[in-house]
Formats: C-alpha cells, structure tokens, sequence
C-alpha cells in the first residue's frame, strides 16, 4: 500500500517525526505550515492525495475552515484530524465538516499510522463494493420507501423524487444503513460499527456530530426522516412525512 499524505502541521518536529515514519511505510508526504498553504496545494492537485492529516490548530487559517473547504473541492478524500486532548467540541465540529476520524494529540506516531490503515483500507473495501454494485445496475434503487429512494451504486437519495445534495460519503453510509430496516431502533454503537468498522477508534458523539449534519441536508428537501429514540440512538421513519 503506496500512500502520498498531505500533512497539515505547523510544528516542524512533528512534521519530519511523521515523515520518517511514513518513509519507513513507504509512503511520501508534502507538508503544508498554515491553513491557506493547506488549502492551495491541494486546489493545485486534488487527485494526487490519497489521505490528508489536518491539525486543528493552524495560522492564518484554523482547521475547521481548511477541512470545509477541502470538502467542498473533494467530497470524498480522507481527513484525519488532530485535535488537542481535552477539545471534545472540537472534535464533534471536525466531524460535523468531514472529517473521518481524530487523533488527540500528543499522539503516538504509531496510533496514527493504524488509523491511517484502518481508513484507506475501509475506504478501499467500500470503493470495491461500489464498483461492483455499479456494474449490476445504474437504474435500480436498493432502498425504496414511502417517500425516500436510495441507490447504493449511485450514491444518490431521493426524496419525493427532489435529489438530496452533497451528502457526504459516512452521511451516505448511516442513512443507507437506517433506511434498510425502517423504524428499527440503532444504537451509536451499533451505527459505528455498521458504519465505520470494527477497527473504529473513535467515539460514539461521532455518530451524534454526523446525524446533525445530515439532518440539515435532507430538511433542505422537507426529509424529516430520522428520529431520536432518547436514550439509545437514532431510526429511521418516513410515514410520518407530511407532503
């Protein structure tokens, strides 16, 4: 597994640490010292990165701002973001614009080499599954209920037949997951490990950070669709929509 990282990191220590250990993975990084840096290399080259690293912390430009709008040049290249130990509103924010995981610093360079894996491995599984799916259909719908259509091939969601915009590719993921078994209660954890493995490191306010944003995206269409259940996790239910 072959890996070019971009490293958003404004300390240079941890900068060449994190180089040599990805030298020793064989992987190559370039580095980018502030927010805006971060945000034009990648413009300049959107293809050539397989997965960024993205301190929180950044001059000129913090972390939350390069990660919208890396997203919005790529709905779909790997973020993980480093955030600062006891910065849980933080951590739920880089989430909520993207991000697919967080390692707290001070890290070990180890950890985040797993968590490296862990990531371009799921990712490479779901792209395999993708690939697959498209190739049997690019009409059909695997999802299909009273107001909400869903293919999976096409990563696409209809509601009442209006498209629901930029879902990103884990919003995709948790809502496909619900929409399959319609009213049926999910825990966080259970949503975790449907959505993000069993090799997941994180956190079930992941799961919580996630729901809010893909809320937003389909109530800009009137999909209402997913509940809470206080005190165990999240449904799905669309008979409930009123037209």
């Amino acid at each position: 597994m072959k890996l070019k990282i971009l490293m958003v990191e404004d300390d240079n220590s941890v900068a060449e640490m994190m180089g040599m250990f990805f030298a020793k993975e064989g992987w190559t990084q370039d580095v980018a010292v502030d927010g805006i840096q971060a945000v034009e290399m990648f413009k300049k080259h959107p293809d050539e990165y397989d997965l960024i690293t993205l301190d929180l912390n950044l001059p000129k430009k913090d972390g939350i701002q390069v990660a919208k709008e890396i997203r919005a040049l790529s709905p779909s290249v790997p973020i993980i973001m480093l955030t600062a130990r006891d910065s849980e509103a933080d951590q739920i924010l880089g989430l909520g614009v993207g991000a697919d995981d967080y390692v707290s610093k001070p890290f070990s360079p180890l950890a985040l080499i797993a968590r490296i894996k862990a990531l371009h491995r799921r990712i490479m599984i779901e792209d395999n599954q993708n690939k697959s799916e498209m190739a049997q259909s690019t009409n059909s719908f695997d999802v299909n209920t009273t107001h909400v259509k869903i293919s999976k091939a096409r990563r696409e969601v209809l509601f009442d037949n209006k498209k629901v915009a930029n879902i990103t590719p884990k919003e995709f993921d948790l809502l496909y997951t619900m929409a399959q078994k319609p009213k049926q209660v999910f825990s966080r954890g259970q949503l975790l490990e449907a959505v993000w493995g069993y090799d997941y490191f994180g956190e079930e306010r992941t799961v919580d950070a996630h729901i809010k944003k893909l809320r937003q995206k389909l109530e800009k269409v009137g999909a209402d669709v997913i509940q809470t259940v206080w005190g165990v996790g999240y449904k799905f239910d669309d008979e409930r929509v009123n037209k």
